[in-house]
């Protein structure tokens, strides 16, 4: 990452990501290179080196980027990652470019291990935003899998929440749902309007003209 580095990039993305942790300016095409290039010639090979590596590159991050490599070692072994260690680096990262990394990695879990839900449903009904934000896209990209009345379940008790992400999260998630099925997200958002949110409301319906029969 360092042969990579570029200090007004670095100051840019900072500024961008409204970022305490700097910034090394490595922009993500060198960043997935250097991964492809590393991360393979050093296999890590149980749960304890995985959670030695996140030590490194998550608790003890000096650069953004470093936190990044921690997601990517994440996606790399799932075989190690439990709801709990996921859980941590969602409240510790809270913002979305760490949270939306690691909601892909629980509808992995929700695929496999069905109990999962009953966590979704207890996220989105949590204190902490960025685990509500989670419930709520986690099945993001399961088309005619999604659990729908999970995804109901976890909207429900974040409609009257005013926090922009909360509300871009809904309306993300009935967006994509929509491409499976338009005719029941318009149902939904035309019977939820008056809770609703404009954004969600918007982001709900931004593709629903031309998928609707």
């Amino acid at each position: 990452m360092e042969e990579h580095r570029d200090p007004a990039y670095a100051a840019g993305a900072q500024a961008y990501m409204k970022s305490d942790l700097p910034y090394l300016g490595v922009r993500t095409p060198d960043l997935r290179r250097a991964w492809r290039s590393v991360l393979p010639a050093h296999p890590l090979h149980d749960s304890a080196e995985l959670a030695e590596a996140l030590g490194e590159l998550w608790d003890r991050a000096e650069f953004r980027e470093e936190r990044y490599t921690a997601l990517a070692l994440v996606g790399r072994y799932p075989q190690w990652v439990a709801l709990p260690l996921l859980e941590r680096l969602i409240v510790e990262g809270a913002w979305w470019d760490y949270v939306d990394k690691l909601a892909r990695h629980v509808g992995r879990l929700l695929r496999q291990d069905p109990s999962t839900a009953a966590a979704m449903r207890r996220w989105s009904r949590d204190a902490n935003l960025w685990k509500r934000r989670v419930s709520i896209i986690c099945q993001l990209g399961l088309k005619q899998d999604t659990d729908l009345a999970l995804l109901y379940d976890c909207i429900e008790p974040n409609l009257d929440d005013r926090e922009f992400f909360v509300r871009k999260a809904i309306g993300w998630a009935l967006r994509d749902y929509a491409w499976h099925d338009p005719v029941e997200v318009d149902r939904y958002v035309r019977e939820h309007a008056s809770r609703l949110s404009g954004l969600s409301r918007r982001e709900a319906a931004r593709n629903l003209a031309r998928l609707l029969p």
